[in-house]
């Protein structure tokens, strides 16, 4: 059997999911996939490639999703369609209709890795990664939006209840529409089991609430920084507590998590993250962190 296991956000990572952006983004229509005019396929692959060797110097293994030119741009956003517990993986139903065939990429992998399935968002409900924030290993909250519905997050309760883990959904804004991606982590980036970065005036209020009163201090991402990069600033990667990988380019929020204690590696990721409306944590879906 395989290791694996992820009920938190900021323990070591020792095994993770990725998919190369070589194949992936090749072909991709800018338009039909929300991209930004910085997009630029060979750039995006080469900084992903760049992300890869940050994690693997961590001291992270990567799994690599076989990467084939099936034209899911989007599949190389790993973190959405599935979602790790200490028992299997949770394969989870994309809000996003372009993506509805990449958890079964998903299933695919974790089956040939040994990994076993714990089960499956089923439509209509609908929950992906990006919504999914384990408060310690007894509680997951997760973001009630365009991506992720009631019903879903029903689904993920009644998979979890059973096994001691609390289940919480609360409401995100509507924040820049549809089209644009507001998860609950583009507003949340733990650090640290007891440090989170967070941009607080798009933070649903109840959560807020439940952050404090769990005496979880929480670093203010830099409110300039984070309407230009539309929240990508705070999408940071927890190689290990207070240890991070960032997009480059946003040094006022770099300096507020370096003040908090933590240690900061960025990487440039303009023709990939900035463009693609996705950052490090996004690329990548923890299979074991402890």
């Amino acid at each position: 059997m395989s290791a694996f296991g992820s009920q938190s956000m900021a323990a070591p990572l020792r095994r993770v999911l990725m998919r190369s952006a070589a194949n992936a983004m090749r072909n991709a229509d800018r338009d039909a996939w929300h991209y930004g005019p910085g997009f630029d396929p060979a750039k995006a692959a080469s900084q992903h490639a760049l992300l890869a060797e940050l994690v693997t110097a961590s001291g992270a293994e990567i799994e690599w999703i076989e990467d084939t030119a099936d034209g899911l741009s989007d599949s190389v956003f790993t973190h959405d369609p599935s979602l790790m517990t200490d028992r299997g993986a949770l394969i989870l139903s994309m809000g996003k209709p372009l993506r509805a065939r990449e958890p079964s990429l998903h299933e695919e992998t974790y089956r040939r890795l040994g990994i076993p399935i714990l089960g499956r968002v089923e439509t209509p409900g609908q929950v992906e990664g990006g919504d999914c924030v384990w408060l310690d290993a007894r509680t997951l909250v997760i973001g009630r939006g365009v991506r992720s519905n009631q019903e879903g997050i029903q689904q993920v309760s009644n998979l979890l209840t059973p096994l001691g883990v609390s289940v919480y959904g609360f409401d995100l804004p509507l924040w820049q529409g549809e089209e644009a991606c507001l998860h609950l982590m583009s507003v949340i980036s733990p650090l640290a089991d007891d440090l989170a970065l967070v941009y607080s005036p798009l933070l649903p209020a109840p959560f807020y609430q439940m952050l404090k009163a769990r005496n979880i201090r929480l670093v203010e991402g830099d409110a300039e920084e984070f309407a230009a990069s539309n929240g990508l600033s705070l999408n940071v990667l927890p190689t290990s507590p207070l240890k991070v990988i960032a997009v480059a380019g946003f040094p006022k929020t770099k300096a507020a998590m370096e003040a908090a204690g933590c240690t900061v590696e960025i990487f440039e990721a303009d023709a990939l993250c900035i463009a693609c409306e996705g950052g490090p944590t996004c690329l990548t879906r923890p299979i074991l962190r402890q």
